[in-house]
């Protein structure tokens, strides 16, 4: 499995009564991939899987598997508090045939890096797909060590990682110890130095409905190797960066989609809608973006 470009953690919209809009999800789908993404991954966080039950999760994955139709590769998450949880989206997605599946830290049970390991190797036992680690400590309250690593070294199937705890002292130390596991960005505003380091993929939630911009930034840095260009396009989105990342991230990704035309819905509880001054904002920083990478696009 090869994880070169932009894999986009696909919205899951919701009608007005909050149930997933299957019909508008579809839309999601071929708006993704018309707009030239590499991957799409589903049952992450920009997906709202802690707020699906499981029925509704593995319809989702059915329904992404049906409308992409293998045009791209499909990944889906797996994450779950409890390891037979884990096992069970992953047995799932295994049926799906899906391309790779995405394998977290389990949330909140804090667990030893011995037991990370023991977790992953038992969903990667299930489910026998490539696999794409997800280490965000931010959300799993753990990060995955050395020790970690030292402990699923032997697994054949872990072929790349997302990388989400922001820090870019661990980023050059897994590009360093861990050549053989890919690199993708799971940390926005770092995506220049991912690219620096060598990483091919960036995992990221904006490219739901900025999906050109963020592929002009992976073509300049990965495929052009132009990294004035690519400053100029990633200082362009900065902006961006620092508004998904001022609060209610799920809701200014879903926003962001109606901007672009999409039916994305609302966010279910405890999440709340943006309100107008927040709209605004972010209406006005999409706009100067799109206008601003054109611009740099156009000048190269």
């Amino acid at each position: 499995m090869n994880f070169d470009g932009i894999f986009t953690p696909a919205i899951t919209p919701l009608s007005a009564d909050g149930q997933i809009d299957y019909a508008a999800f579809a839309e999601v789908i071929e708006h993704l991939i018309e707009s030239g993404v590499h991957g799409i991954v589903i049952g992450g966080s920009t997906g709202e899987y802690y707020a699906h039950t499981a029925a509704e999760r593995l319809k989702v994955a059915e329904q992404a598997k049906a409308f992409i139709k293998g045009r791209v590769p499909l990944v889906i998450g797996t994450g779950g508090i409890r390891t037979e949880d884990a096992v069970y989206f992953a047995e799932h997605a295994k049926s799906l045939e899906a391309d790779a599946i995405l394998v977290g830290s389990p949330p909140y049970a804090l667990p030893t890096q011995q037991e990370i390991a023991a977790h992953v190797l038992a969903v990667d036992e299930a489910a026998g797909l490539p696999i794409m680690l997800y280490n965000y400590p931010a959300r799993m309250g753990v990060g995955m060590g050395n020790e970690f690593f030292d402990a699923i070294a032997g697994c054949k199937n872990i072929v790349a990682i997302k990388e989400s705890s922001g820090d870019t002292a661990r980023l050059h130390r897994l590009a360093h110890a861990h050549p053989s596991i890919q690199l993708s960005c799971g940390w926005d505003d770092l995506a220049l130095e991912f690219f620096a380091w060598g990483a091919r993929s960036w995992v990221c939630a904006g490219s739901n409905f900025l999906p050109r911009e963020h592929v002009a930034l992976y073509e300049a840095c990965v495929l052009e190797k132009n990294f004035d260009k690519g400053r100029r396009i990633m200082s362009a989105m900065l902006p961006l960066m620092d508004a998904l990342e001022s609060g209610k991230f799920v809701q200014s990704i879903k926003y962001g989609c109606e901007l672009a035309g999409l039916r994305a819905g609302g966010v279910r509880k405890p999440m709340l809608a943006l309100d107008t001054a927040e709209r605004q904002a972010l209406e006005r920083v999409v706009t100067t973006l799109k206008d601003n990478v054109a611009r740099i696009v156009g000048e190269a």
